[in-house]
């Protein structure tokens, strides 16, 4: 390659192999010693040391690139002259070279491995007038001023280098020397103009005395705080020698809760609220009483579970075996639990899950939940919500109050001492709110496994994670608990005991319990199932065996008196006929049925926060001028059902062979005994439909069926609630037969077989079927003029029960 002859126009073009320098801007008038190890860099060093030793050096956008192209490099660079080259050992070349002036890139060209550069070069001659030496004054102040607080640059040396008449040279010496990014150097190297060089750098020098400035202010500052920090640890250290000399252990308690604090696995900013709160203890007067409440914020804190875990077991066979040892019955409520255990295996950081189990007292609501903790090898921690009407109960007071503690949750969580316990929340629909809070609203985060990781009780102040406690809610009811409460929990129900499994029960639980609680053997009472079933009959009415388990334990108490007085070997056998020795006379009768069928007197059957019963309706009909009386404690519902089933009758007269204004001439007293009790609710309606029609037609109505169902205007029958209970309330009246509406055939999944099978259920749609299946006569003959209708009446559908126990 030739090089072009340097001429004396000072724009006029030139060709120069070009050089791509990494991480720096080499200006004029600057020496500048680099490596050069790129191949292509290499060729166009010897080029131009083959030439006339000028090379043009211009910096890359981008220092990672290894093999730049001609868009990756800037058009503004440096003419340098190459001073001195050297090969090292490694293959690599160091050279020194000179910056001569700045000039920009027409052209790049690929050539022979490494790029030739077409240039023009830039000088622009520089009037020196008074504004010039002002500009040049103002910026060597401010370059003393730079050295001065950069502390990398030598002063005299860079104060040396700018004595210089010439502004040019001036302003690319200072731009060299600026500890500045790529970026900005390369702005400064662009400008070809001395003047306007010389204002732009005095502006990066007033930005660049000011940052130093803030930073040297900064630095002044943390330092002072390091030498308040060792004048501290030096007074703290005198103090403790002090302490040690007078034969205090303050100063070691101090050390010991620190220990205890980092070594109790909070997370990050609880522990160092701890610390702080511990730095504010130390410097309190050991008697006063902020020192007390301090030191017991401490201790709550250090008394929390925060990494204490129980070693879960997951094994599905041992969790199955244990809730089948300890409740009888109750399948899908085990099914459930099962279930939970299974994803537990499969997703290793499942989401906790909230379970509340709603059913009538005694049926083993709270007892299943400490099942769950035996099965799964967590503690178990039970709360009681009854009566609880004060948020703070919940979440806790804050510190300002006087004898403040943190929220029965944390309470717990203590008590529990692992982060992963089965939580029982007892008897949820018994809360209330007042003046002082709703801690049903409080509970919503403690439910909600997306809030409860977040969980924040008022006395500790800081964030505690419940989402790995299994929490288990009881309740009676769900209509007293609020809709967005219920939502949060999964609803499994637990129904009340048949008269069978009962008996299984109590021979499997209940029996060996009160035995050992009354120090007896096997060898000193014996329970035959005749005794057993007599107790549940004549001494219990309830949905649970709660009852039933307090009267074997009045049965064991006695016979452990016997024993102390007769001997150790002394033995009784309990029958159906030496019940009532143990527990005096039946409180119950053996059915609750009436004794024969009468007019106007139907069983219904009604559902209640304790299980089901049954509800005897009856109508009297007396001479008056058409007025319906209700009695019995009826509320609004019942009310109008009663009215509904009036109107219904009236509409039907022609049919019950009575006149069309019979009501006219007589009053209608409509009777739900048990009158001290509040009733109410729509399916009694078809209840006091068949009263009604019984009384009115003069027909007696069948003692051995009971009902339920909701009616319309038009006699269509709806469906209920509650049928299971409904139905056990029944069988345990000495009722084997029950209508029920047509709607409610689905719910039979949900009845136990040997409910189903002692029963006969008939499925209605209509009022017509009701009374063609309850009146015990058939209605009075229809008059010619009128329609048949009742006649034609489709019989009803009818379960008949496989084995029909005797009544």
């Amino acid at each position: 390659m030739t090089q072009s002859k340097e001429t004396k126009d000072r724009n006029d073009l030139r060709k120069l192999p070009m050089m791509p320098i990494r991480d720096m801007v080499i200006f004029p008038y600057m020496m500048t010693p680099f490596v050069v190890g790129r191949e292509s860099s290499v060729r166009a060093l010897e080029e131009a040391l083959n030439g006339d030793r000028k090379i043009f050096l211009a910096t890359q956008h981008d220092a990672r690139v290894d093999e730049p192209k001609a868009d990756d490099i800037y058009t503004v660079g440096t003419i340098g002259n190459i001073v001195q080259s050297v090969k090292m050992p490694d293959g690599n070349i160091k050279v020194l070279v000179e910056g001569l002036e700045r000039a920009r890139a027409v052209e790049l060209n690929d050539s022979d491995g490494f790029f030739v550069a077409t240039v023009r070069t830039g000088k622009t001659d520089l009037e020196i007038n008074a504004q010039v030496e002002q500009l040049t004054q103002r910026v060597t102040s401010l370059f003393e001023q730079y050295v001065k607080l950069q502390q990398s640059l030598n002063y005299e040396t860079m104060i040396a280098a700018v004595r210089t008449d010439e502004p040019s040279k001036l302003a690319d010496t200072i731009a060299a020397n600026l500890q500045l990014e790529i970026p900005e150097k390369q702005e400064l190297l662009d400008i070809f103009d001395p003047a306007e060089r010389l204002l732009r750098v005095a502006d990066v020098l007033d930005v660049e005395i000011e940052k130093l400035n803030m930073d040297r202010s900064i630095q002044s500052r943390v330092k002072r705080q390091m030498e308040r920090a060792q004048k501290e640890y030096y007074l703290n250290e005198k103090i403790k020698a002090i302490q040690k000399e007078l034969g205090r252990g303050e100063k070691n308690e101090f050390d010991d809760l620190k220990k205890k604090i980092e070594t109790a696995g909070m997370p990050k900013d609880v522990q160092e609220k701890a610390i702080q709160e511990l730095k504010k203890l130390e410097a309190m007067p050991p008697m006063s009483a902020e020192s007390t409440v301090s030191r017991n914020y401490l201790d709550w804190l250090l008394a929390v579970p925060w990494k204490k875990k129980s070693k879960e077991t997951r094994s599905i066979d041992r969790a199955e075996k244990v809730l089948n040892e300890d409740h009888y019955g109750l399948e899908k409520i085990k099914e459930r639990i099962l279930e939970f255990l299974a994803v537990r295996q499969l997703v290793k950081n499942p989401k906790g899950s909230i379970l509340c189990f709603v059913g009538p007292p005694g049926v083993g609501k709270t007892s299943l939940g400490m099942s769950i903790a035996k099965a799964t090898g967590r503690k178990f921690v039970r709360m009681s919500l009854g009566g609880v009407r004060d948020e703070a109960e919940i979440r806790g007071h804050r510190r300002t109050y006087i004898g403040a503690l943190p929220g029965q949750i944390i309470q717990s969580m203590k008590k529990a001492g692992t982060k992963n316990p089965v939580f029982m929340l007892d008897e949820v629909d018994k809360m209330a709110s007042d003046f002082r809070g709703d801690p049903s609203s409080a509970l919503l985060e403690v439910l909600d496994p997306e809030q409860n990781s977040s969980f924040q009780d008022h006395y500790l102040d800081v964030e505690y994670d419940l989402s790995e406690v299994l929490f288990v809610a009881t309740a009676n009811v769900l209509h007293t608990i609020p809709p967005a409460l219920q939502d949060r929990m999964e609803v499994l129900r637990l129904h009340g005991y048949t008269e069978a499994e009962k008996l299984e029960i109590a021979k499997q639980y209940l029996l060996k319990k009160q035995r050992e609680n009354t120090g007896l053997t096997d060898k000193n009472v014996v329970f035959t199932d005749d005794a057993i079933v007599e107790i549940i009959r004549s001494y219990t009415r309830e949905a649970g065996v709660r009852n039933l388990e307090r009267e074997i334990g009045n049965i064991c108490r006695k016979v452990a008196r016997r024993v102390v007085k007769q001997g150790a070997k002394h033995k009784e056998e309990l029958t159906a006929e030496n019940v009532n020795e143990f527990l005096g006379v039946p409180k119950f009768r053996d059915s609750q049925v009436h004794e024969k069928s009468e007019v106007g007197l139907v069983t219904g059957l009604a559902w209640t926060e304790v299980g089901g019963s049954i509800l005897p309706a009856e109508v009297q009909i007396l001479d008056g001028k058409g007025k319906l009386t209700l009695t019995g404690q009826l509320g609004d519902v019942m009310q109008e059902s009663a009215q509904a089933a009036l109107s219904y009758i009236r509409s039907r007269a022609n049919h019950l062979g009575l006149p069309r204004d019979f009501y006219r001439n007589v009053d209608i007293h409509v009777h739900v005994p048990e009158g001290a009790i509040p009733k109410d609710g729509p399916s009694a309606g078809i209840t006091m439909a068949t009263a009604l029609a019984s009384a009115l037609a003069k027909i007696p109505v069948r003692r051995d069926i009971a009902m339920t169902g909701e009616i319309t205007l038009r006699g269509k029958v709806l469906p209920i609630g509650g049928l299971k209970e409904k139905l056990l309330a029944a069988h345990r009246a000495g009722i084997f037969e029950a209508i029920l509406p047509k709607d409610n055939e689905k719910d039979l999944a949900e009845l136990p077989e040997n409910l189903k099978s002692a029963m006969k259920l008939n499925f209605v749609d209509s009022m017509d079927e009701v009374l063609h299946l309850a009146l015990e006569g058939p209605l009075p003959e229809l008059k010619e003029e009128e329609p048949a209708t009742l006649a034609n009446v489709p019989p009803p559908t009818t379960i008949a029960p496989e084995q029909r126990p005797h009544q």
